[in-house]
């Protein structure tokens, strides 16, 4: 089968189109024939080699992947074959043409919902859920969301407008896409910097991070008494080492940071809470974001366009 691999961690140049061995599964996994592949800011912070330990030259990058079911292993039941599914492979493995996954970690696609549609939506989406109840989100709070372009921000929007708060600003880094945040429920349009519109709200009751970095103190001083800041991504890099001073300087407002990873959240609550999404979706009341499909060749050509800050939503890469 052909795959992407990474002959040296750094710039997209690193990234290779080779052939390997199709994937025999576990006894708790099934094969996938991958329709659709989702290219998401892990897969950059990966390549670049932030990571570090655990990644080694010639992985396979790639998490999640939508297709059917062709394998199973020993202790899965093999009605399974044949079916539709969205699948997490981990942190490797989903840039081929065959992906395996933990049957734990499928879900069933629903008719209506295509495969390009259910990988830009089963991470970033249920991401976007569990951050938001990780901030205790209640309605009628001041919610901003910085980097909202991507596929985590954009569903983020979409979620907390339908969770009743008062307002929903985002950071962007163009008009064009504030406009296209504002279709999708974004009340106020602020700059990189969380700046830029003279009717947005001051404070926020929270915060939800997706790109981290330098700027981190910028937002926590954006926080209202009592406001919570959730990280739930680095595209932009880690928080300077004494960001916590920010909280400290502004203790009497009790603000707070935390992060947020899926792998903390119960899968069975994880699973259902995907699959009412990808129902939701299909019934065209949650919207799914594609900004590009690229042949799985042009998997280079993905994360220039990543790193060039050109992508509005989730790319897709197509076998």
């Amino acid at each position: 089968m052909r795959a992407v691999t990474i002959r040296a961690f750094g710039d997209p140049s690193g990234m290779e189109l080779v052939d390997l061995p199709a994937p025999t599964p576990g006894h708790d996994q099934v094969v996938i024939r991958t329709e659709a592949i989702g290219v998401g800011g892990v897969d950059a912070v990966i390549r670049r080699g932030t990571l570090g330990a655990g990644h080694p030259v010639g992985m396979v990058l790639g998490s999640e992947v939508a297709g059917v079911v062709t394998e199973v292993g020993a202790e899965v039941d093999p009605v399974h074959v044949g079916r539709r599914v969205w699948g997490f492979t981990g942190t490797s493995g989903g840039y081929a043409e065959q992906a395996l996954a933990r049957i734990d970690d499928v879900v069933p696609i629903p008719e209506g919902l295509s495969s390009v549609d259910a990988v830009s939506l089963g991470s970033a989406a249920t991401v976007a859920h569990f951050a938001l109840a990780h901030a205790h989100v209640r309605a009628g709070e001041t919610v901003l969301v910085r980097g909202a372009a991507g596929s985590i921000g954009i569903a983020a929007v979409q979620i907390a407008t339908r969770q009743g708060a008062s307002s929903v600003s985002v950071t962007t880094s163009s008009a064009d896409r504030g406009q296209r945040l504002r279709e999708l429920g974004a009340t106020h349009v602020l700059d990189r910097a969380g700046v830029g519109a003279p009717d947005a709200p001051t404070e926020f009751d929270v915060v939800i991070d997706v790109a981290g970095g330098a700027d981190v103190p910028r937002f926590i001083d954006l926080l209202a008494p009592n406001g919570r800041l959730v990280l739930v991504g680095a595209v932009a890099g880690f928080p300077p080492p004494d960001f916590g001073m920010r909280l400290m300087r502004s203790f009497q407002q009790s603000r707070s940071v935390a992060t947020f990873s899926l792998a903390s959240v119960d899968p069975g609550e994880r699973d259902a809470v995907r699959a009412a999404q990808f129902d939701a979706a299909a019934r065209g009341e949650l919207r799914t974001v594609v900004d590009t499909v690229l042949p799985l060749a042009q998997a280079a050509e993905a994360h220039r366009q990543m790193d060039d800050g050109r992508v509005f939503g989730r790319i897709v890469l197509v076998p």
